[in-house]
C-alpha cells in the first residue's frame, strides 16, 4: 500500500535523503569502536584487572540503558506526534550521545575510582544514540514511496557500515597501538603522540566518535526536512500520553501482525546486539587479541555487514521484509552458535585443533581461522536483519501514527535489551564462564524467530 504520507508530501531532494542516510553513517562508529572492537575489549581486558567481573559490569550498564530507552521511547513518540518536530528532540538527545562519550576518556588503567564515571558516561550515551535514532527512522516514511523503503533503509545501513569501516581503519590504523609494541594496526607509529601507559589511544576512542558524530549529523539538521503529521496539539504532553494508551489499545485490538511482529523483534534485537557485542569481547579473551587482532576482525565483519545491508536492501524490495528477515535470522544463529564452539583447543565444541604456534601470525591458528569463518556469517546477516525490520514497520504501522509506531519499534528493541545483557552478566558470574554467559543470547534468536513466522507482512 502506499504511504499516505507520501501522497501529500512534496518531493524530498536527494540532498535531505542524503543528509537522512548519513545519520547512520554518524552513529555508526559508537557501535564498531566503542560497544563491539575497541572500547568495550578494552574495558573487559584493559581497563579493569578482572575480565569476568568487568564483562558482567559491562553487561548491567548496557542492560540499565537499555531499560531506560524502552520506557521512554513511546512515551516520547507519542508526544512527538502530537505535532511537534522531530529535529529538536534529535538534538537533544545528540547533546547525549555526545557528552557520554567525551566521558571514556577517563577510563584510566586501574583507576577503580572511575569506573562509575565510566559506566555511566556509557549509559548516558547509550540512551543518546537510541533516542536520537528513533526520531530519524521516523524520518524515513516520509522520504521517498512506499516501493522504496526497502533499497533506502539498505542503502542507510550500508552508508552506516562504511562509516563504521573507515572511522575503524582510522582509529586502529593511526592512534590505537598495541601495548606490546607500540604500533598501530597498520604497523605506523601513532600519528598523535600518546601515552600507551595509560592506554590514551584505546580512551581517545571515545571522544574520536563524539566529533565524529558531531560533524557528520550536521547534513541531516541542514537538508532532511523536519516533517510534521499535522498541527500540534495545545498540549502535545497530554494529547501524547493519551494517543499512546489509545495507541496501545489499539496495537492489541487492531494490529495484531504489528504486535505480533515487534514481540518477536524485542527477543531477536537482543539476541542479535548481545552477540554482537560480546562477540569481539569472547574472541579476546580466548585468543588474547590486541589492538591489531581486534581492529583487522572488526574491518572484516564491517566489509560483510556493508554487502549483507546492500544485498538485503535490493532483495527486500523483491522477496518482501519478513523472508529477509527469517533468513539473515537462520544465518544469524548459525553464525553464533559456531563462535561460540571454538576455543583455542577445539572447534565445534568437539573436535581438536592445535593451539596457535610460535610465530605463526595473525589468525595463524585453526581456532582463530574458523571463529573468523563463522563471524562472518554474523556480519553478512545482520545487516539485512537490521534494515528489512525497519522496513517492515514502515509497511505495516498505520502511516498518521509513525513516530509514535517507531516509538514501538525502538521499545521492542529495547524493553528486553537490558534482560540479554543482564542474563549474560548472571551467568558468567555465575559460572565464570564467558561462553556460557555469551551463549543464553541464543534462547532470544530462535524465540524471537519462531515469533515472526506467522507474522503478515501487509498492510
Amino acid at each position: 500500500m502506499p504511504n499516505a504520507m507520501s501522497k501529500v508530501a512534496p518531493p524530498v531532494g536527494k540532498s535531505g535523503v542524503v543528509g537522512w542516510a548519513l545519520f547512520d553513517w554518524a552513529t555508526q562508529p559508537y557501535y564498531t569502536l566503542v560497544v563491539t572492537f575497541l572500547f568495550a575489549p578494552y574495558f573487559v581486558n584493559g581497563f579493569m584487572s578482572n575480565p569476568a567481573h568487568a564483562q558482567s559490569l559491562w553487561a548491567y550498564a548496557t542492560g540499565a540503558a537499555q531499560l531506560l530507552t524502552a520506557v521512554l521511547a513511546p512515551v516520547l513518540g507519542a508526544i512527538a506526534d502530537a505535532g511537534l518536530p522531530r529535529k529538536p528532540w534529535i538534538g537533544v538527545f545528540s547533546a547525549m550521545l555526545i557528552i557520554g562519550l567525551a566521558g571514556l576518556w577517563f577510563a584510566v588503567p586501574g583507576s577503580t575510582a572511575a569506573v562509575p564515571l565510566v559506566l555511566f558516561s556509557f549509559g548516558i550515551a547509550t540512551l543518546g544514540v537510541e533516542l536520537a535514532t528513533q526520531f530519524n527512522n521516523a524520518m524515513m516514511p516520509g522520504l521517498v514511496s512506499a516501493q522504496r523503503l526497502g533499497r533506502l533503509s539498505g542503502l542507510a545501513w550500508a552508508v552506516g557500515y562504511v562509516g563504521g569501516l573507515v572511522s575503524l581503519a582510522l582509529v586502529a590504523g593511526l592512534l590505537v597501538t598495541s601495548p606490546d609494541t607500540g604500533k598501530t594496526l597498520f604497523g605506523l607509529s601513532p600519528s598523535v603522540t600518546l601515552d600507551s601507559a595509560t592506554r590514551e589511544g584505546d580512551r581517545l576512542v571515545g571522544p574520536f566518535c563524539a566529533l565524529w558524530y558531531a560533524i557528520f549529523v550536521l547534513p541531516m539538521f541542514l537538508f532532511t526536512p523536519d516533517r510534521r503529521n499535522g498541527p500540534a496539539a495545545a498540549n502535545p504532553m497530554r494529547e501524547g500520553l493519551r494517543r499512546l494508551w489509545q495507541s496501545l489499545q489499539e496495537l492489541l485490538r487492531a494490529h495484531r501482525d504489528v504486535a505480533l511482529f515487534l514481540l518477536a523483534r524485542m527477543l531477536y534485537s537482543d539476541g542479535c546486539a548481545a552477540v554482537f557485542s560480546f562477540g569481539a569481547i569472547y574472541a579476546a579473551s580466548v585468543f588474547g587479541w590486541g589492538v591489531t587482532e581486534l581492529g583487522l576482525f572488526g574491518i572484516i565483519l564491517t566489509v560483510a555487514a556493508f554487502f549483507g545491508a546492500c544485498l538485503g536492501g535490493l532483495v527486500d524490495d523483491r522477496a518482501g521484509s519478513k523472508n529477509v528477515i527469517v533468513m539473515g535470522l537462520l544465518v544469524f544463529i548459525i553464525g553464533s552458535l559456531g563462535v561460540l564452539s571454538v576455543d583455542p583447543d577445539e572447534i565445534l565444541f568437539v573436535v581438536p585443533v592445535s593451539e596457535k604456534a610460535l610465530g605463526a601470525g595473525l589468525f595463524g591458528s585453526t581456532g582463530e581461522q574458523v571463529l573468523l569463518g563463522f563471524a562472518l556469517l554474523i556480519g553478512v546477516a545482520l545487516g539485512p536483519i537490521q534494515a528489512s525490520s525497519r522496513t517492515l514497520l514502515a509497511r505495516i504501522c498505520p502511516p498518521a501514527q509513525t513516530t509514535e509506531f517507531y516509538g514501538f519499534f525502538s521499545f521492542s528493541g529495547k524493553v528486553t535489551a537490558f534482560a540479554a545483557p543482564l542474563a549474560i552478566g548472571l551467568a558468567t558470574t555465575l559460572t565464570g564462564s564467558q561462553r556460557f554467559g555469551i551463549s543464553v543470547s541464543l534462547v532470544f534468536l530462535i524465540a524471537g524467530l519462531l515469533l515472526l513466522l506467522p507474522v503478515r507482512s501487509t498492510r
